[in-house]
Order: structure tokens, then C-alpha cells, then sequence
């Protein structure tokens, strides 16, 4: 990413990108600072859009050829294409020969890196992977925000903030619009704030109903599996995030137990660390052995319900009866 930043800034342009990977939000955000940076404001007539699946390669290709009306570059925008992940050997032909003058990003969410498309844009111009962010980046982005609308928070607040939301930097942007209204008129973001406008996600409400598991608060893990059922949360997926759950936890009481610390644990799981000490903080709650038997348990369930044997609402039900008794 550093160096599609340093040709935004310099404005010595590649003839062709590729943006990829999972995070939407800077894969729109550079797409957009690559549209401002190739065209001037409100420049249609060299601007070509081309979106989804059965895309004519051939007008790709001839739109590409076309000399720019009164202007020094043309754009072609090509988004959730497939071409490359399927082959598409008459434009992987064409981008070296591509003129100078045309510009052509390509936004996709799956690339496969072998193909022959991959490496002509590769080697012609540049490809940017945008990956989830880190924790620290996502909370100087985030402090950054609130610093330009001259609000304040603390780390314990932040952390909050970030457990509601997760990583996806789409969501986080959404959710912070929220804070930020709800709180005009004062200096600082409070926890309470947070609780009372920041959305709370169904793996939020599974962690609470895993610790209400080990608490062996059993109405309480209960009250809230009723709540995610009338927020026509289907049973499966809440099966399939309480299995997660345990599996997560089992993996982080292993690799605390292996001598990694909170941070090593956060790298191998590819997770945010303030989570991993929450998790290491509810797997004190575990043996080894039960979260292993948790895991096993829950898969049991599964096959029960696509079995036919047992209903997916009962299924789930008695699976929390049976670890908060």
C-alpha cells in the first residue's frame, strides 16, 4: 500500500492496478483516489465502468484504445470481474500493449495468483492486497477521526468500541458516525455512549452467553439465546458461532499454556489482542478437556439436526441447559 500511496502523491501513475483483497473500505477509498487522481472533476466522457460477471472483453479492449476526448488520461473502472479467477487470456495479452494514456483498475475480491492475468498486472503495473487492518492501525485511524472532531476517548473506551465493531473498517466508519451524533455538543466518548448507540453483533451476544455458560448463570445464558432467536437469528448459525467460540477459546488456553504471550497469541490467531485477553480471561473459566468435549458436543449437535434426529431450536437449547447446569 505504501507504494500506490507514493504514486498518489507524486502522480506518476501505473497504467494498470489491482486492488483485492477482503477489506471493502480501502479498496473504495483507493479506487476513488485513483478515479480523482487520473481524471479531473466531473470527467465522464473518458470514464468507462464496467461491473460483475459477462463483461465484453473485446469493448473492454476497444474502450481502452480510445484516445482521450480532450484530456490526458482514460480511465477504465472494472470491479467483481472474475477475470481473475477465471482465465482471461485476451486482456493478460493486452495490458502490456495497453497505451500510455489509459489507465484501467481492476477492484476484486478473489484473485488467483498463478493466473496469467495476475502477472501481466503485476508486471505492467501494481497490485495492492488491502487486508484487514491491525489493531493499532484501526485505533489511530479511529483516534484520528475523533481527534479532527476534537473529541476524546480512553483506551478502555476504545477497546469497547472496537469489540462491538470487530475489523471491518466499512462497519467501524458507520458506527462511529453514530457516536459521533449521538455525542455533539461534548468533548468526550464514554462507554456509556458506546452501549447506548454502537450496534451489538451476534458474536458479541454469543461471547456474553459463553461467559453466562461459565458462570453457570443458565437464565441468563438462556434469556440470551431467546433474544438472538427473535432477532430471527437462525439456530444453525448461533450453533456454529457457539462451536467457534469454543474452538477459539481452546486455541487460545493451548497457546497461553505453550508460553506465548497475550500479543504472540493475538499474531498466530490473526486476532485484535485486547480480544485474545478477554478470551484468556473466559478460557480460565474451561479445563481443556471440557472446551475439547464443548467442541465435540456442539458438532454432535449439528449432525443430530441434519440428521433429522433433533429439531436446530432444541438442538442449541439443550446444549447450553447442559453446560451452565
Amino acid at each position: 500500500m505504501k507504494s500506490l500511496k507514493e504514486d498518489l502523491r507524486s502522480g506518476n501513475l501505473k497504467r494498470v492496478y489491482l486492488l483485492c483483497g477482503e477489506e471493502d473500505y480501502l479498496k473504495n477509498f483507493y479506487k476513488n483516489k485513483l478515479k480523482s487522481a487520473v481524471l479531473p472533476p466531473g470527467d465522464t466522457m473518458n470514464l468507462s465502468v464496467y461491473g460483475g460477471k459477462g463483461i465484453d472483453v473485446r469493448e473492454v479492449i476497444s474502450q481502452a484504445d480510445t484516445m482521450p476526448f480532450f484530456a490526458d488520461r482514460r480511465l477504465i473502472l472494472i470491479e467483481d470481474s472474475g477475470f481473475f479467477k477465471t482465465a482471461s487470456p485476451e486482456l493478460a495479452d493486452y495490458i502490456p500493449r495497453m497505451p500510455q494514456e489509459t489507465c484501467m483498475v481492476f477492484v476484486e475480491n478473489e484473485v488467483d495468483k498463478r493466473g496469467k492475468l495476475y502477472k501481466a498486472v503485476k508486471n505492467t503495473g501494481r497490485v495492492v492486497e488491502m487486508k484487514r487492518q491491525d489493531e493499532r492501525t484501526l485505533m489511530n485511524w479511529v483516534l484520528s477521526t475523533l481527534r479532527k472532531e476534537k473529541k476524546n476517548i480512553t483506551s478502555a473506551t476504545m477497546e469497547l468500541f472496537l469489540s462491538r465493531t470487530g475489523n471491518d473498517m466499512e462497519f467501524i466508519e458507520k458506527e462511529l458516525e453514530k457516536l459521533l451524533c449521538y455525542t455533539i455538543g461534548r468533548d468526550v466518548v464514554t462507554s456509556k455512549d458506546v452501549e447506548d448507540v454502537c450496534t451489538v453483533r451476534t458474536e458479541n451476544k454469543i461471547f456474553d452467553m459463553i461467559n453466562a455458560i461459565a458462570e453457570k448463570k443458565q437464565k441468563k445464558a438462556l434469556d440470551l439465546y431467546y433474544d438472538l432467536l427473535a432477532l430471527k437469528e437462525p439456530p444453525m448459525r448461533i450453533l456454529y458461532l457457539i462451536t467457534r467460540q469454543f474452538n477459539l477459546l481452546m486455541q487460545v488456553k493451548a497457546l497461553l499454556a505453550q508460553g506465548f504471550d497475550q500479543n504472540g497469541a493475538a499474531e498466530k490467531l490473526k486476532m485484535q489482542s485486547f480480544i485474545v485477553r478477554n478470551y484468556a480471561r473466559q478460557a480460565r473459566s474451561f479445563t481443556e478437556e471440557e472446551l475439547e468435549r464443548a467442541v465435540k458436543d456442539c458438532i454432535e449437535a449439528e449432525e443430530a439436526v441434519k440428521t433429522g434426529r433433533m429439531n436446530d431450536v432444541l438442538s442449541v437449547e439443550l446444549l447450553i441447559v447442559q453446560y451452565s447446569a
